[in-house]
């Protein structure tokens, strides 16, 4: 450690490991996009010389962000991870505003600017927020949330339907219904107006309803079967067009009047104003993994807020508690804009969760508690994370006698 003038020390990072992780599903998800039965995640862990661990999580998309996860893993494991022994930092703050300054994307000098990067860059995010939250004793949902209010009345999380059809849709409809969830979003692969009725008819009149196609329609199809929908109270169409056609999103607020949100569609700063000067969408969903971590999707869902834009917080199918504790953040920090939320399946989803404490949404879509503790205030058992790890990347050396924060 390095002493810093005035007294204290300056932890430095000593040692990174990096994991190609495949957590199973309790069941497959598939959509128009994609279909998995493993989290396909990246998990890093960075430890200091003060014995402090922080853990990084995020799960590259193709389809998302442009990144293969071999490509992201081989990208942080040669170019951005080896550069994390170089930080040094006095203060969270100076953490804080160097993330700021990066946005979202590793700093120029590391990784050219136009290089699909925002998951991986999620990862780095996460990581140096909590190691070094750790080390300068700090709160992350503090020192981002502030005093806010501890969680809106109102605010529940939804359920996200896989593509299923027939009996299963119905089956899982109505364990929704009795288990209380009022927001359900359909995932659609074309036009899905059978399914439509059948979730308003079970889930009834007041609850919230809406689709996503993940870039299935042509305009044509979108504006058809929008149209069609829209009597069924559809309260967010969700990248209905393939993620570059602006011009085609556009047309379709423009010319149905209906609410469009973006997903696809953008992951950084500049995608996002291109969505709000074209006026391609009236809402967005921003997830932390696809937008560069939880430092930019603050500043991105702050600039959508600026545009009169409506935010959905949004997450990738496979998270573990890590990214829920974060989102858990964004959520509390921005919370006056929101108005969908979805996330914290934890082992509702997943076989098993390597973090604790594990953060899964309750009856009728109440929030879990938000970890309390230095960093995110979580913990992370490493054996599982070994257990299912495919591959692994390790720089530098720590004393395993001082590690904290990690079983």
């Amino acid at each position: 450690m390095v002493p810093i003038p005035g007294g204290g020390v300056m932890p430095r990072i000593v040692a990174v490991e990096l994991f190609e992780l495949d957590l199973p599903f309790r069941n497959p998800f598939h959509h128009a996009a994609a279909k998995r039965e493993h989290s396909e995640s990246l998990f890093v862990r960075c430890v200091t010389d003060s014995g402090h661990c922080g853990f990084g999580e995020t799960l590259p998309r193709p389809y998302v962000t442009g990144e293969e996860r071999q490509e992201a893993f081989d990208m942080l494991a040669g170019q951005i991870l080896p550069r994390l022994l170089e930080l040094e930092f006095h203060l969270f703050s100076e953490v804080h505003d160097f993330l700021v300054h990066c946005d979202g994307k590793a700093p120029r000098e590391w990784i050219e600017a136009n290089t699909p990067q925002t998951s991986a860059w999620c990862l780095v995010d996460l990581a140096l927020l909590d190691c070094f939250g750790r080390a300068f004793g700090t709160e992350v949902d503090r020192e981002l949330a502030g005093r806010a209010t501890e969680w809106p009345d109102g605010l529940a999380y939804g359920l996200v339907l896989s593509g299923n059809t027939g009996r299963g849709m119905l089956t899982t409809l109505v364990k929704a219904r009795v288990y209380g969830i009022r927001d359900v979003k359909l995932k659609v692969e074309e036009d899905s107006l059978d399914g439509v009725r059948l979730a308003r008819r079970i889930l009834g009149k007041e609850a919230t309803l809406r689709v996503d196609s993940n870039m299935a329609w042509s305009l044509e199809e979108a504006s058809g079967c929008m149209t069609r929908m829209a009597p069924y109270g559809i309260e967010s169409f969700e990248q209905p067009l393939p993620a570059d056609d602006l011009d085609g999103l556009a047309r379709l607020v423009t010319d149905t009047g209906l609410p469009v949100m973006a997903d696809e569609s953008f992951d950084d700063a500049a995608s996002l104003q291109s969505l709000i000067t074209r006026r391609a969408c009236t809402a967005v969903n921003v997830r932390i993994a696809k937008c560069g971590g939880l430092v930019a999707s603050l500043e991105r869902c702050r600039r959508s807020l600026q545009a009169g834009l409506t935010l959905q917080i949004g997450c990738q199918v496979g998270e573990t508690s890590l990214l829920s504790a974060a989102q858990m953040t964004l959520i509390r920090a921005v919370w006056q804009g929101v108005s969908f939320i979805e996330g914290c399946f934890g082992e509702r989803l997943l076989r098993v969760d390597p973090v604790r404490p594990t953060l899964k949404f309750g009856r009728g879509g109440r929030p879990p508690s938000r970890p309390r503790g230095n960093g995110f205030g979580t913990e992370v058992d490493m054996r599982v994370v070994r257990r299912y790890a495919r591959r692994r990347f390790a720089i530098g050396t720590a004393n395993p006698t001082m590690v904290q924060g990690t079983r």
